[in-house]
């Protein structure tokens, strides 16, 4: 009922003008004019916020509402046309963080929001790239969300809830988690395009993010260990007469995927650290320690209909799947799957609506160790989400989001819960 109501209030909106107002056309135009006369001379302002509105409907831990948003700022400098130097881009990404947490009124594990976290100002990215070979290759360095590129799917982007941008046996891995959303790392990535439609990337990264658990921050510290991250792509592209693409171009590089008729990947992780077993102890009572830590993830996506007659109606499937390791992290495996339909209202030719399932289950040394402590665990968290992203213009999205969480937190104390969050997107 409520994603109904919230969608019929979406589609009342003929055109982007009029969520702005008369006023604020002018005021879009010229900004649109500065960005491309920037653009022209190699400097490109990414201005974007994210919001949403989040309640606990049933359920969960508690019921009640709360509000997160993150305000981007993004300056991408072309160095060919700045200074002359062929390939080199740089990168700067600032990252305002505010609002509340919804997954304290849920109490699931997984993250029902995929831009909630401790409110902070942080640098998210700051790098430099440079292509080679006519963009057969590619190598970055500096600060670096890997999720910008690694387990990354196309038709996945569109839901809201976190383990659809990477699985949790990934995300939750390490002493403090990879470097993705909300605390990156420092390093380098290589990629290279050997043929068309393959892409093969690896990247060494620093074992613990730029910004510390205790606050603290450092770069490559002392028994930081190094994370280590390889992922084989296959991609397809079919002409544009038989696929309206999207958005983008096919090239090497950062965020340079862009649009496809299918993807398939193969990636790997593995950190240098010394971790504690959750479950085995030493002799003396210790933890046994372990050193290393890996897991390995499998991702597909790929475009199943295409309207003969209306090509920007389309529907695609992906799945994923991700191995962790069950001896130090609490996730064993991951699975995930699910569907999106693009233009399937007539004249609403850039909206997109899916339903898609995450589980995360525990692995054998978590459960033990839980039960050793007198604590009742279940296998897995699993998450239904239903979502319609409506597109009023190049500058609004909004999109209203309904999600089932069963076993929230694998915790049997904790009921069911049903959210809904109503999520916007500003961009400039």
């Amino acid at each position: 009922m409520f994603v109904a109501a919230a969608i019929a209030l979406c589609l009342s909106v003929e055109t982007g003008a009029a969520c702005y107002g008369q006023a604020s056309a002018p005021q879009t135009l010229r900004w649109d004019n500065l960005e491309k006369q920037l653009d022209n001379r190699g400097i490109q302002l990414g201005v974007r916020y994210d919001g949403g509105i989040f309640t606990d409907l049933s359920g969960g831990v508690r019921q009640g509402t709360t509000y997160v948003g993150n305000l981007n700022l993004q300056l991408t400098l072309d160095a060919q046309r700045l200074f002359g130097w062929p390939g080199a881009t740089v990168f700067i990404y600032g990252l305002g963080i505010h609002g509340g947490l919804p997954s304290r009124f849920v109490g699931d594990a997984q993250g029902v929001s995929s831009i909630a976290a401790p409110a902070k100002w942080t640098l998210e990215e700051a790098w430099i790239q440079q292509n080679l070979f006519g963009n057969i290759f590619s190598v970055l360095a500096g600060r670096y969300d890997l999720n910008s590129e690694f387990y990354r799917l196309q038709s996945a982007d569109l839901f809201i809830n976190s383990s659809y941008g990477i699985g949790p046996e990934f995300s939750q891995s390490g002493r403090a988690g990879p470097s993705i959303f909300p605390n990156t790392s420092v390093g380098a990535r290589f990629a290279t395009k050997p043929i068309r439609g393959i892409v093969l990337r690896a990247t060494v990264l620093d074992g613990v993010p730029v910004d510390r658990p205790n606050g603290t921050q450092a770069i490559f510290a002392r028994n930081d260990g190094l994370l280590i991250v390889a992922e084989g792509a296959y991609l397809l592209r079919p002409s544009t007469s038989e696929f309206t693409p999207r958005t983008g171009r096919f090239r090497i590089g950062r965020n340079s995927v862009g649009t496809y008729g299918g993807k398939f990947a193969l990636g790997t992780w593995y950190y240098s650290g010394t971790f504690d077993d959750l479950a085995k102890v030493s002799p003396n009572g210790e933890a046994v320690r372990h050193h290393g830590s890996r897991g390995f993830y499998a991702l597909a996506d790929k475009t199943v209909y295409q309207d003969a007659n209306y090509p920007e109606r389309r529907v695609n499937l992906f799945g994923q799947f991700g191995r962790g390791d069950p001896r130090v992290n609490r996730f064993g495996y991951y699975t995930g799957g699910g569907l999106t339909v693009s233009a399937l209202i007539a004249g609403r030719d850039r909206d997109e609506i899916g339903f898609a399932i995450a589980g995360a289950h525990n692995g054998t040394q978590y459960m033990d160790s839980q039960r050793d402590q007198g604590m009742r665990v279940q296998r897995s968290e699993v998450d239904f989400e239903l979502t319609y992203l409506a597109q009023f213009s190049s500058h609004l999205a909004v999109q209203p989001d309904l999600q089932f969480v069963m076993n929230p937190g694998t915790d049997p104390r904790i009921k069911n819960a049903v959210a809904f969050i109503l999520r916007f997107e500003l961009s400039f």
